[in-house]
Parts: structure tokens; C-alpha cells; sequence
């Protein structure tokens, strides 16, 4: 799969997703997974998509194919988005969907087939991942409702306040410091309507699985998140609660992720 992005047309796409004007906070300077230039690069973007899918069979050992891992984790995911969204939303209509921190797309796609009417926005820090995505879209037969791919940071994403119904942010805040992960949440709290749905998915720090990796494993995956510690020692329910979002609720989605929804008051 990476090979296939190496030497694909993929470097075309630069031009058109890039924005000049973004300026990347310290944080995401850092080497992230064991790539020094961290999601900055296009070895990083390459390979995004194929670590994507391991997350799931490393979560779903038990599964006969990677494909079929995927279908139950991200199944979960999205079928508890539905659930929170149908019984708390006051019947409003999923028009507009931002995945933000999207990177090449994959999480955008299972949105997108799990709500079909609705646009999707896929908006990411990492202009190479944004690139990916694009390619990989064009390679798709041709949606009703094309993706929008934007360049920004989801801190603070230039976009209209009270313009998305959902807001998804999957396996992204156990890469983001304390102070980053509470503007994001602040952020997608402004970008929704009310009666819209803020959805997270991410490693649950409840998980046995995670709680009984061995002492290197752990280490190992320490070393590749700079920022995990900070991610297992956040409330998150609560830096919901205090951004406004009520009905917060947390759901053990598969052994290793949990997904917490929370809604906009009306």
C-alpha cells in the first residue's frame, strides 16, 4: 500500500489541499510514530492508512481478515454515534459532517457511508495526509456530495460557528497535549448547532488489553506518543461537560477504544 502512494501521481495533489498561511503549533513539530518530521512527511502519509487498519486487528485479534476487524471496530464506532445523535439530537437532520483530524481520509470514507445524504468536511494539520486523501477519493467512483479536504488546525479551524451537525475526532487527542485537546473540544462545541453531536473515539485507558501490555510494548508505544501520558491523565468527560456539551455519555466501543458523544444544548 505504500508503495502503491510512493509512486502514484499523489505529489500533484499538494498544491490544491496546502494552505500557506497555517502555522503549526510546537506540538506537532514533534517526531510522532517514530517518523522524525512527525505527520509531516510523505512516508508518514503513505503509510497512514495501512497503520489505520492494523489498529483495528490489533483490537479484534480474533477476526479472520483485517477487513472484517474493521468492520466491527469502526462499526461500533459509528452505530454509537447514530444511537446518541437519533435519541438527543431533536430530529436534526445530519447535513454536515467535519472529521477533524481526518488524515488521509479513511475515518471521512466510513462516515460518509454511514450517513450518505450528508457532506463531508476532512480536515487535517498534515497537508501530505490531506494530499493522500484527495488521491485516494479521485481513485473512488464519484459521490453525490464530493469531500471537502481543508488544510487548518482544528484548535482553531477559521470555519463558521454552528455550521456541522456531527464533529468526529478519531484516534487523535492521545497525540495532543492537555491544552490542545481542551481547544479542540472548545472548537467543535462552536462549529456545531444546536442539537448537534460531538463524537471521540480513542485507546481507552480503562482498557485490560492496553492496562496488560507487556513493560516493551508499552515502552515502545510511549516512545512513539509523546503526549500520552497527558491524554490518559485528562477528564475528558469532564473538559466536555465544562465546554458546554450535555448528555455525555462513554462507551467501551471494543477491547482496546472507547467513543464518547455528548450533544449541543439547544
Amino acid at each position: 500500500m505504500t508503495k502503491e502512494i510512493l509512486e502514484s501521481g499523489v505529489y500533484k495533489e499538494m498544491g490544491s489541499v496546502e494552505n500557506p498561511s497555517v502555522v503549526y503549533p510546537d506540538y506537532y513539530l514533534n517526531p510522532f510514530h517514530a517518523y522524525d518530521e512527525g505527520n509531516l512527511s510523505w512516508l508518514a502519509a503513505a503509510e497512514a492508512e495501512a497503520a489505520t487498519l492494523s489498529i483495528a486487528k490489533r483490537a479484534i485479534p480474533e477476526a479472520s481478515t483485517i477487513t472484517e476487524a474493521n468492520e466491527i471496530v469502526r462499526g461500533n464506532w459509528l452505530n454509537v454515534i447514530e444511537k446518541h445523535h437519533y435519541q438527543y439530537s431533536g430530529n436534526l437532520k445530519i447535513r454536515d459532517i467535519l472529521d477533524v483530524g481526518c488524515s488521509v481520509g479513511f475515518s471521512t470514507r466510513c462516515l460518509a457511508d454511514k450517513f450518505p445524504s450528508a457532506k463531508l468536511t476532512g480536515l487535517d494539520l498534515s497537508p501530505y495526509f490531506l494530499a493522500v486523501a484527495k488521491y485516494k477519493e479521485k481513485k473512488n467512483p464519484p459521490r453525490t456530495n464530493p469531500f471537502q479536504w481543508i488544510h487548518a488546525n482544528g484548535e482553531s479551524t477559521g470555519l463558521d460557528s454552528q455550521s456541522f451537525d456531527i464533529v468526529s475526532i478519531a484516534y487523535v487527542f492521545h497525540e495532543c497535549p492537555q491544552k490542545a485537546t481542551i481547544n479542540l473540544v472548545k472548537e467543535a462545541f462552536r462549529l456545531l448547532r444546536p442539537g448537534g453531536t460531538f463524537a471521540v473515539t480513542d485507546n481507552s485507558p480503562k482498557s485490560k488489553k492496553l492496562q496488560e501490555l507487556s513493560p516493551v510494548l508499552f515502552t515502545l508505544m510511549k516512545s512513539t506518543e509523546p503526549f500520552l501520558d497527558e491524554y490518559y491523565l485528562l477528564d475528558l468527560e469532564k473538559a466536555v461537560k465544562d465546554a458546554g456539551f450535555v448528555n455525555v455519555q462513554t462507551t467501551l466501543t471494543d477491547p482496546r477504544h472507547v467513543t464518547l458523544t455528548a450533544t449541543v444544548p439547544y
